[in-house]
């Protein structure tokens, strides 16, 4: 019996989801909708920048289940881990750290078949 009332508000329920609502007050836009005063717009500008911030760097020091930065226990393995990669980066700016915007600019023009 539970089971039936349960399965019968459910239905009611998602039926109610599609009536259109009665309220006559209702703002076409969401642009007209927004009268914040300044300050607050200026103020949730800032958070909206520095939250993504905030998260993003403090997975750099989860420590799962470690206690430790990235999950390193063992302070050479995390030597390793920077040494190799800077090692890496010395390899990339030996290679193509003097390139330019000039020194690639041709790259989204047409190919040059002539062989210069």
């Amino acid at each position: 019996m539970m089971k039936t009332i349960f399965a019968l508000l459910t239905l009611f329920a998602s039926a109610s989801a599609f009536v259109p609502s009665q309220t006559g007050s209702v703002v076409k836009t969401a642009l007209s909708a927004s009268t914040q005063p300044e300050a607050l717009k200026t103020l949730s500008t800032i958070a909206a920048g520095a939250v993504p911030a905030i998260f993003t760097s403090s997975a750099a020091l989860a420590t799962e289940g470690t206690n430790e930065w990235f999950g390193v226990d063992d302070i050479r393995v995390l030597a390793v881990l920077f040494i190799g990669h800077y090692f890496i980066l010395s390899l990339w700016l030996g290679q193509y750290g003097n390139a330019t915007e000039d020194d690639d600019a041709d790259f989204f023009g047409e190919i040059d078949y002539t062989g210069r």
